[in-house]
């Protein structure tokens, strides 16, 4: 199979799985895991923020960044399609008791004056607004990527309203590989930001969140209360460090796969690609095909190709490390034979 549904689905190379194995370790809980004290510091300082905290997924990170942001009863700005309201289970609400109020965004992006807009004034019967939370690169949007110009005018308005920005960055190095910008280009308009060495870095598990020595500290302690906790974490937070070190620099990689797919689609009958590909993140309109999103992935699945629904008549495909050129070529050749 050639599996494109997402880049979670990447395998650990084989000099993460040994430096797993040799990974030194310890007790992270009590601070004394070096490993993980290595990924933690190295992190912080290519994200351009104080301190950093390894967590065990991006979930977990966007919900630590906004249950230390918030407190109960608060209002959070988000995107409408973002990966914190769209996929997250309700945690907001559950754990953080904040209520949601999203913005339709372009590619991913919100406008500044709707972000304003939308900030609350002071009467009793407003919640207050805790936070603004973005996203980058914006899934549900193909893999857009947020300019840092529209982060910095988002982040403008925030300072001035007394309130902190998250990014939920769970591919910002695709963004950075993608646009040739550095990184603190991005993270210097947020107060938090969290990563995943997952996905199209490649790690088995992890993800890290990064911002100021209070912001961490309090961080550390919420995720304690959910469970987050590791004790010789060193052993997961190895092959992190290579993800962050190694793996960064290939992403381009996925990015070429992902256009040669594109020009492959744009040559099949009844398939629109509806994205603009800034990334890893093909998104193609069936309905011309006469079949659903379902439908079109099951036919697929019996050719040899693994795809997801992405709405009705929707479906992405997301290349990464453990799908080659070779493997895209031979995508394009069955969809062309079949459409």
């Amino acid at each position: 199979m050639i599996d494109l549904r997402s880049d979670t689905v990447t395998k650990p190379t084989e000099e993460m799985r040994r430096a797993a194995y040799e990974a030194e370790v310890g007790d992270d809980v009590y601070g004394e895991d070096p490993t993980i004290l290595r990924l933690e510091k190295e992190a912080a300082r290519l994200l351009g923020k104080e301190e950093a905290l390894f967590v065990t997924s991006g979930t977990q990170g966007n919900q630590i960044a906004v249950l230390t942001h918030t407190r109960p009863g608060n209002e959070i700005l988000l995107e409408t399609d973002s990966h914190i309201f769209y996929y997250e289970s309700g945690a907001v609400a559950a754990f953080a008791g904040v209520q949601t109020r999203t913005i339709k965004g372009t590619n991913g992006e919100m406008d500044p004056g709707e972000i304003e807009a939308a900030i609350r004034t002071e009467d009793q019967h407003f919640p207050e607004t805790g936070l603004i939370c973005l996203e980058n690169t914006h899934n549900r949007a193909g893999g857009a990527i947020v300019s840092p110009e529209n982060m910095q005018a988002i982040h403008t308005i925030a300072r001035k309203h007394s309130i902190p920005v998250h990014i939920d960055g769970a591919r910002l190095f695709n963004a950075v590989a993608a646009s040739g910008r550095d990184v603190k280009e991005f993270t210097d308009h947020c107060d938090t930001v969290q990563i995943c060495l997952s996905k199209g870095l490649g790690a088995p598990v992890g993800s890290i969140i990064a911002g100021d020595k209070h912001f961490i500290k309090k961080a550390r302690k919420w995720r304690k209360r959910l469970g987050g906790g590791l004790r010789q974490a060193g052993l997961i937070a190895a092959p992190g460090l290579i993800a962050l070190n190694k793996m960064r620099g290939r992403l381009s990689e996925d990015h070429e796969k992902a256009r040669f797919l594109k020009e492959t689609f744009q040559t099949c009958n009844g398939i629109e690609i509806i994205n603009e590909v800034d990334t890893n993140i093909v998104v193609a309109d069936v309905s011309g095909t006469g079949m659903t999103a379902a439908q079109f992935v099951e036919e697929l699945e019996r050719k040899g190709i693994l795809a997801v629904t992405f709405g009705p008549t929707l479906v992405r495909f997301t290349t990464h490390y453990d799908v080659s050129m070779e493997d895209i070529g031979e995508v394009s050749r069955i969809l062309k034979a079949q459409f």
